[in-house]
């Protein structure tokens, strides 16, 4: 097939990169209930073979995301979930995911985000998906600025890591490989948005913590926050020339976010959480991080 790469030589981890960009989709472009297109079209459609996309397929179905029923293709089972208390949320139907939430935070003219996260994966496809949104010429916001934490590389983090054997390093490898490639992305895709005159302004931070995160959290313009912990789970994982291990690894992606947003009352309890959670994430910033 033209254009079609397998899982070996130059795409050794072709598979990752296929199960990031499905992952980015559920929800939105697949959502909850939903089956994904065949395996043959998404290997035409994504440029790879049938055994990448079985690989990533099943990395899909060991995070729990969806389950693969013979002669019916793959179905989606699980989505990011916000819980809120706040009145916006009822705007949206159906599954209230990140992408809402990061949609309109870039559809006003200034966006700041402020993130602290265990890896930019979730992040990158965000912001690969509102830079299509900026080119398309939908949304054209004037300045973007954005602060991320990321854990110190050199942090012997407790996960993940191969279940029984805390000496096994791949896995942590495997993890500062994925959190580079993401964000590595997410950095090239915002700068070329100002290299290319659509955003005026583009100012990137990222600076690494020596704190092993137990949570997530992004801050949206300094009025709302999405805050979520990391679930400690058991699953099997797939590593290079196919060897599955038992790994303790936490819900990222799939891990449940409360959305809180400040209001006009300083006391009420959303202006609280975002204040605290603003003045955490200023304090590891300015003290802690490198």
């Amino acid at each position: 097939m033209a254009g079609q790469r397998t899982a070996e030589g130059g795409g050794g981890r072709e598979f990752q990169r296929i199960a990031d960009e499905l992952r980015g989709r559920i929800g939105n472009a697949y959502p909850l209930r939903s089956f994904l297109p065949s395996q043959r079209a998404l290997a035409e459609e994504l440029g790879v073979s049938r055994d990448t996309v079985q690989r990533a397929l099943r990395e899909l179905a060991n995070e729990g995301w969806i389950k693969s029923y013979r002669g019916s293709g793959s179905r989606v089972i699980k989505t990011q979930r916000i819980q809120s208390s706040a009145a916006k949320a009822t705007r949206w139907r159906g599954e209230v995911t990140l992408a809402p939430f990061i949609s309109e935070a870039f559809e006003q003219p200034e966006v700041t985000l402020d993130v602290y996260t265990l890896t930019s994966e979730s992040l990158d496809a965000h912001i690969r998906l509102q830079a299509e949104r900026i080119r398309g010429g939908f949304i054209s916001p004037q300045r973007i600025t954005l602060r991320m934490l990321l854990p110190d590389p050199a942090l012997p983090l407790p996960y993940p890591r191969v279940q029984n054997d805390p000496d096994d390093t791949r896995l942590r490898e495997r993890l500062r490989t994925i959190t580079e490639s993401h964000t590595t992305s997410l950095l090239g895709a915002l700068r070329d948005l100002q290299t290319e005159g659509l955003v005026p302004s583009v100012d990137v931070w990222i600076k690494h913590a020596p704190l092993t995160p137990t949570f997530k959290l992004y801050l949206f313009n300094a009025v709302e926050v999405l805050h979520g912990m990391y679930e400690i789970i058991e699953r099997p994982l797939e590593l290079e020339r196919g060897e599955v291990v038992t790994a303790l690894d936490v819900l990222g992606l799939g891990a449940t976010l409360t959305h809180h947003v400040k209001t006009g009352k300083p006391t009420a309890p959303g202006s609280v959480f975002v204040d605290s959670m603003q003045q955490w994430f200023d304090s590891v910033w300015k003290l802690l991080s490198e």
